[in-house]
């Protein structure tokens, strides 16, 4: 063999040494993921290869922890821990949420040797329609807490302080009678402040805010525990609900956009938002710069939810050997350690253990009362779903009434699978209104339409429907003019209602796949003449959805910006999904 010919071999031998090192090192890593899925995909099934010596624990996590369980992860590879058989375990953690994780589960598209939702009712949920479907149980022991992320309301820290904080306590009742109270904050010396608003996660599709009002009913019954529907339906707890949500302003899909909200519009917006500790806090940390004042968090005195992300090794699921519950098991004590569980501080979290002294950032300089715990305030148990059923029920009868404008764009760009999905989600939208929400509809090419004038949802639906699954697109792009048509009716709408005493929320929901091409008026005349300058809680907001990449989302991110709504981008295959978020701003 010549010179060259033995080069070349050697060549081609050092490569596939390489590619076959790669391919071990991707195979351990494949094994160990919990795949995540892109906005509106299902999870890719786990991986189950992996070396002989090696032991892959796939860990399905509540994002709210992820930082942590990152850095704990970190440490325990470190430590090179290993089974009683002496084989290496490899940790994977991949952040989900709580409630899609589970659905995940149970369909297949998901198969975790460990599974940490946020609250121990999505365990209850996942062993009941496991075992509806089964006949069998996914884990032969009860999950175990691991952290804790206390429920509360965030307010700004000079209103927090005019209520006493953090020396006295403040508790629900303390905000019923705040929103009550037509002086609002000239009780506590700050006439200046006026009306209490408030802000919480929508119960119907949020647990945060499934678990807020919860809280609250909690909070007006006087119980701890044992909450029935018939504790739900009382009169007392009618009056309360009606009264907080007569001063909401804000209803939002995650506590974080309402957060974000707070820091973006300043305290003439909401006062206060119902949200966890850590988010609170990080807030504070991460949008100083932004915040007219800082943020503190309030546990309600009456009792809170002390989340405490339960733990659950599912070995009784046929895809979890004994070797990964045995794992699962070692990083669980782990992950118990006062070390471990002292790391969690750093990441706004509240270890489970107690007695590990707080420090910052879980600190009053950085916005919250590191002298609470469950002993001071009580830890409220999660309702049934006879209770959650209930409280739903009453939000939805009690809650201000929306008037929604919807503005759809039929010009010739929105032709073909855009106006037929669109049209259809439109649909579907309408029929999540409540009966007695407001509607109207406004479609426009180069010309502007009014299908139907504010009229009760529920004498509408229907023929609104039929007339919208039947538009055609086609012609030029009217954008601006139909931004200023839906501008004036609604306002005109709020005016009446203003003087009839009523008091409901307004938004216009505005689908557009393009710029305006007519001309008339223009872009500056319509933020000049038909847009607040900035945004008022009380004010009609605007919702628009930039669908597909042509749209312009320069100029329908600043129509939101200004009137204190929010932007969402969508295209057909997930258009559904958005609608369903902007219903939870109702």
């Amino acid at each position: 063999m010549n010179r060259t010919r033995a080069i070349f071999f050697a060549i081609i031998g050092v490569t596939l040494l390489i590619i076959a090192a790669a391919s071990l090192v991707s195979l351990v890593r494949k094994a160990g993921q919990v795949q995540q899925p892109s906005p509106g995909e299902t999870p890719a099934p786990t991986a189950t290869a992996v070396p002989h010596d090696t032991v892959v624990l796939t860990i399905a996590s509540s994002s709210t922890k992820q930082a942590w369980m990152e850095s704990v992860v970190a440490n325990f590879h470190a430590a090179g821990k290993t089974t009683k058989s002496g084989k290496k375990i490899v940790v994977e953690v991949s952040p989900v949420l709580s409630g899609g994780s589970m659905e995940a589960i149970l369909n297949g598209t998901l198969q975790p040797v460990v599974w940490s939702p946020g609250a121990p009712s999505w365990v209850e949920q996942l062993n009941e329609q496991w075992r509806i479907r089964t006949g069998k149980t996914l884990m032969s022991s009860a999950c175990k807490p691991v952290v804790y992320t206390p429920l509360g309301f965030a307010m700004w820290r000079p209103m927090a302080e005019a209520l006493g904080w953090p020396d006295k306590p403040i508790g629900w009742q303390t905000i019923v009678e705040l929103a009550a109270d037509p002086a609002g904050w000239a009780k506590y010396g700050h006439p200046e402040w006026g009306k209490f608003r408030f802000g919480h996660a929508h119960p119907q599709y949020a647990n945060a805010g499934l678990l807020t009002m919860t809280s609250f009913v909690y909070g007006i019954v006087g119980k701890t525990e044992n909450l029935t529907a018939q504790d739900v339906y009382a009169p007392a707890v009618e009056t309360a609900l009606r009264t907080l949500a007569q001063n909401t302003s804000k209803y939002g899909m995650i506590t974080t956009d309402l957060l974000k909200a707070m820091a973006e519009h300043g305290p003439a917006y909401i006062h206060a938002v119902a949200t966890f500790e850590s988010d609170t806090i990080q807030t504070n940390l991460e949008r100083a710069s932004e915040l007219r004042f800082p943020l503190v968090f309030i546990f309600p005195a009456e009792g809170t939810f002390w989340g405490d992300h339960p733990y659950c090794i599912l070995d009784k699921a046929e895809w979890v050997t004994p070797e990964q519950a045995e794992a699962g098991a070692i990083f669980l004590d782990y992950l118990l350690s006062p070390e471990q569980q002292s790391l969690a501080i750093d990441t706004r979290l509240r270890p489970l253990d107690t007695t590990i002294p707080l420090r910052a950032p879980l600190s009053l300089e950085n916005g919250t009362d590191p002298r609470v715990t469950p002993a001071t305030v009580p830890s409220l148990a999660f309702p049934n779903a006879d209770a959650s059923a209930a409280i739903i029920d009453m939000f939805l009868l009690t809650k201000r009434k929306a008037t929604v404008v919807i503005v759809l764009d039929i010009s010739g760009s929105m032709q073909g699978e855009k106006i037929r999905s669109a049209t259809e989600a439109t649909v579907s939208f309408l029929k999540r209104l409540h009966p007695d929400d407001r509607v109207a509809v406004i479609v426009f090419n180069h010309k502007l339409i009014t299908l139907s004038d504010p009229a009760r949802v529920g004498d509408v639906v229907e023929p609104l429907s039929a007339q919208i699954n039947t538009l055609i697109a086609e012609g030029n792009t009217a954008l601006y003019g139909a931004v200023c048509q839906a501008a004036e009716l609604i306002q005109a709408q709020r005016e009446a209602d203003l003087a009839a005493n009523e008091q409901r929320l307004y938004g216009v929901v505005l689908l557009s796949d393009g710029e305006d091409t007519v001309g008339r008026p223009s872009e500056n005349q319509m933020f000049a003449t038909c847009l607040p300058s900035h945004a008022e809680a009380d004010s009609f907001k605007f919702f628009p959805i930039a669908f597909g990449e042509e749209a312009n989302t320069v100029v329908l991110k600043r129509i939101a910006d200004v009137t204190g709504g929010t932007m969402f981008k969508a295209d057909p295959a997930s258009i559904e999904r958005i609608y369903q978020s902007i219903s939870a701003e109702q």
